[in-house]
């Protein structure tokens, strides 16, 4: 049986990876010069997908740390050293690691053959992390430099206090290092990038990854269902336009898709009822989704739902009670920050088109 062609919920290449032909172009230019790349989209756009396909390309050594799950200066620092554990030889690690201000507790975890590190909790933060952080440009040579990312970066205020400013005064000094720092909330990374007080101000290029393409997009999708059914290019056109060409939620809905024509007994519109299937399988996750909001949060999730009212429109306002217009910017501002809804080029947009759905279909019932 032809293996399904569709991927989703992780990082993709091959023949998974939708082609991105000018981005990729921008990534490898930057990536091969002395300059460090700032990527801002929301989440699941395919941002790591990117980085790591032209990474490859360029056969370059890589580590990635997202951000949203360091608790900590010194859990940052073991990340990072874990990471680069994988890269060099252990007895390499251990060597620098000696060199250390602080030296580590280093463990060898027998179930995945990787290290785990420790500092003692009454070290001084700083030391720790200007170690790890120099230790990138120490193991980086000038034929393969490193290159080091940092995902979800606008996270660096919530760790502690001042750490961007320690982390920009080590990295400014490195010369055989590509940063590249991605993140998912626009404003706090324009903050970071952008303002003149902060100290990462203009440290890289600022690049927002938009959509793919449609028309990319739908060779993708059209070509893939081409061998499996005669219907293939309005199959393809239904995908993009209820994922509004969203990558996670298109290669998602097109897996279950395939797997609907696959079955001897496939329903007569199989992207509809694979739609239906979803919204029933996260009907308990999006009710307690909808629990958390607040009365105005949901007006606003409602009428966008219901309507395609600029959320900021006297109209919306009037048709859904959703209150003044400073009160509907601040709660537009809580949901973008909360991942619910996304800004695009053309205004406000439900990030989760089932999510969408599973309301609209809740207000009919």
């Amino acid at each position: 049986m032809q293996e399904n062609p569709f991927k989703f919920g992780q990082v993709v290449d091959g023949p998974y990876f939708i082609t991105r032909k000018e981005e990729i172009k921008q990534v490898t230019a930057l990536l091969n010069s002395a300059n460090n790349l700032v990527m801002i989209s929301p989440r699941r756009y395919g941002k790591t997908s990117l980085i790591e396909h032209v990474v490859n390309n360029l056969n370059r050594p890589y580590i990635k740390v997202d951000l949203q799950l360091v608790t900590s200066p010194e859990d940052l620092a073991a990340q990072i050293i874990k990471r680069l554990s994988r890269l060099f030889p252990l007895e390499k690690i251990k060597q620098a690691l000696n060199s250390f201000q602080i030296v580590p507790e280093i463990n060898l975890n027998p179930l995945n053959n990787e290290i785990d590190l420790s500092f003692d909790p009454a070290s001084s933060p700083k030391p720790i992390i200007e170690d790890a952080i120099n230790l990138i440009e120490q193991l980086s040579t000038p034929q393969k430099r490193m290159i080091a990312v940092f995902d979800e970066f606008q996270e660096i205020r919530r760790i502690e206090k001042d750490l961007d400013r320690q982390l920009h005064a080590l990295m400014q000094h490195h010369q055989q290092v590509n940063y590249v720092f991605l993140g998912s909330q626009e404003s706090l990374i324009r903050d970071i990038f952008e303002n003149k007080k902060s100290p990462f101000f203009q440290f890289g290029q600022l690049m927002p990854l938009q959509k793919i393409p449609t028309l990319d997009f739908f060779d993708f999708l059209s070509d893939r269902f081409k061998p499996i059914t005669p219907e293939y290019n309005r199959i393809a056109t239904s995908i993009l336009e209820i994922s509004r060409c969203h990558s996670y939620y298109a290669q998602q809905l097109a897996f279950f898709v395939y797997e609907q024509l696959r079955d001897p007994q496939q329903p007569a519109d199989p992207v509809s009822e694979t739609v239906s299937e979803l919204i029933r399988i996260h009907d308990m996750h999006y009710e307690r989704l909808w629990k958390t909001l607040n009365t105005t949060d949901m007006k606003i999730l409602i009428g966008m739902s219901l309507s395609e009212l600029s959320p900021l429109s006297e109209a919306f306002s009037h048709t859904f009670h959703a209150g003044a217009t400073s009160t509907i910017f601040s709660s537009l501002k809580r949901l973008a920050e909360n991942g619910f809804i996304q800004k695009s080029e053309t205004g406000y947009e439900i990030d989760d088109p089932f999510f969408k759905r599973w309301i609209t279909q809740r207000r009919n019932r």
